[in-house]
């Protein structure tokens, strides 16, 4: 709100027919990326929000999983919370057994921890999809808020304890599919914070669009004719540009 524009839409792909209406017939979006942006804006009651709508197939989106990066907690500490979720079965693995036990998805996650123990997390019973997710949220919440969280693609120590200092460990999470997080979000269900990692195929950023426009109270019709006036006026401009190849940006 203070600096006045949403800087980066948020990606959303529409759910699949069948689905609970949400206001009569509207359609239906399931957020791929910008929860919190969402959340930030509702909570300031815009009646509006910016989005990339992106059909949630290859080529044009593409899901892989991120993993946790836990710092500041007491290794000790850090697996005792684990242990102590209910129905969660928490036990030492080697880390070559917990890749292949996660791979084949007999594992909910496993950790690593600073000191190089490997933990297995496993369900004490059959579960079905929204029950995991219970449990993988209940464990991410007990170190959230606690120490400090990041986000990684790999379960190498080593390198983790080159970028930080004060590792407690990493949470390795299974590789989802999209109908996984669709039936998820159609049920109203959320997946753990920094857990899903969409790679968009051309994806839309530094909009830097207007929070003034977002928050009036005219129509979502009257909203949409002038994004697509706006949108004409920056392709003339030449002020869109594409950018095919990976990139690291950095003035995040």
């Amino acid at each position: 709100q203070a600096e006045g524009v949403l800087k980066n839409p948020p990606i959303v792909a529409m759910l699949s027919e069948g689905g609970p209406p949400l206001d009569g017939d509207l359609p239906r979006y399931v957020v791929l990326d910008g929860a919190n942006r969402c959340t930030a804006l509702a909570g300031l009651r815009f009646p509006h929000i910016l989005v990339q709508v992106v059909k949630y197939e290859p080529p044009h989106v593409t899901l892989t999983t991120w993993h946790h990066v836990v710092t500041g907690i007491e290794v000790e500490k850090f697996t005792a919370e684990l242990d102590a979720i209910h129905g969660l079965e928490f036990r030492p693995l080697d880390l070559l057994r917990a890749r292949a036990g996660l791979a084949r998805r007999e594992l909910l996650a496993y950790t690593v921890c600073a000191d190089g123990q490997v933990f297995a997390a496993r369900t004490e019973t059959h579960t079905t999809l929204h029950e995991q997710n219970r449990l993988l949220n209940a464990m991410v919440d007990t170190y959230k808020d606690r120490g400090k969280l990041f986000r990684a693609t790999t379960d190498n120590l080593e390198e983790a304890r080159g970028l930080y200092h004060d590792l407690t460990g990493l949470v390795i999470f299974p590789n989802y599919e999209p109908p996984e997080v669709v039936a998820l979000a159609r049920d109203g269900e959320l997946l753990p914070t920094g857990l899903t990692r969409h790679l968009i195929h051309g994806r839309a950023l530094r909009t830097n669009y207007s929070l003034s426009e977002l928050k009036s109270d005219d129509s979502l019709e009257a909203k949409n004719t002038r994004l697509q006036e706006w949108l004409k006026k920056k392709a003339a401009a030449k002020e869109i540009r594409f950018y095919g190849e990976a990139t690291f940006l950095f003035d995040e």
